[in-house]
């Protein structure tokens, strides 16, 4: 059964930290999350459609990315994150410049500034729809891809883990400055569910000390504060 032409997305509920072994069904897998764009790819035999989270044509402005998906030998339909690497980081200002760009700017854009798209996820492949098969299947399937590399650059691999220490470490404020906004947390026996959100989003964040010295509104609803580091 083949899926598309557009494909309602699976989501995240926000969290503010990892969440407990027996939360997700099958226990947790925690993936990186990279500062982009939400991207799902659709690559038949002659035909190559990119959709944003909202199901937004994504084609014209990254078509070089989308002219690498012919080389695929087989059908597959591919969930993951646009990227543009820019001074040395994943950069999102560089990505929303690439969105805006048509034609012969798309073209000159995808020169300078090269799009990636990091896959996560295989929600069909060969013709077969793969929804209801539990991530640790869709997961072993996809790194298949890339080890045999059906799946080359433009197209990357995103990291995951089972080792809650890593993926502590990818919500270390370091990892911010390289353009990973946190991490994704996925059930091993989870199915693919478009539109709903089963799996958990943890973003990194850096906190400071600092003074108030002023409040515009009051204590209890401020408006705006003027603070001292």
């Amino acid at each position: 059964m083949a899926l598309g032409p557009r494909i309602e997305p699976m989501l995240a509920e926000a969290w503010s930290v990892l969440p407990p072994e027996r939360t997700l069904p099958g226990g947790p897998v925690m993936e990186q999350k990279p500062d982009g764009y939400r991207a799902l790819l659709v690559a038949r035999p002659g035909h190559v459609f990119l959709q944003s989270r909202n199901g937004a044509d994504l084609t014209p402005p990254f078509l070089a990315l989308v002219a690498a998906a012919p080389a695929l030998d087989r059908p597959l339909d591919l969930d993951g994150e646009l990227v543009v690497v820019h001074d040395g980081r994943l950069h999102f200002g560089a990505l929303q410049g690439r969105a805006r760009r048509r034609g012969r700017g798309a073209a000159a854009a995808a020169v300078q500034r090269p799009a990636h798209l990091i896959v996560f996820d295989v929600l069909e492949a060969s013709g077969v729809a793969l929804l209801d098969r539990p991530y640790r299947e869709r997961r072993t399937l996809l790194e298949g891809f890339f080890a045999d590399k059906v799946l080359v650059a433009p197209f990357s691999l995103c990291p995951a883990t089972t080792d809650r220490a890593v993926a502590e470490d990818w919500l270390d404020p370091a990892w911010g400055a390289a353009g990973m906004e946190g991490v994704i947390v996925m059930g091993r026996a989870q199915a693919y569910q478009p539109g709903l959100r089963g799996w958990i989003k943890v973003r990194a964040r850096s906190t400071q000390e600092g003074l108030v010295a002023a409040v515009t509104g009051t204590v209890q609803e401020p408006g705006a504060l003027l603070l001292g580091r």
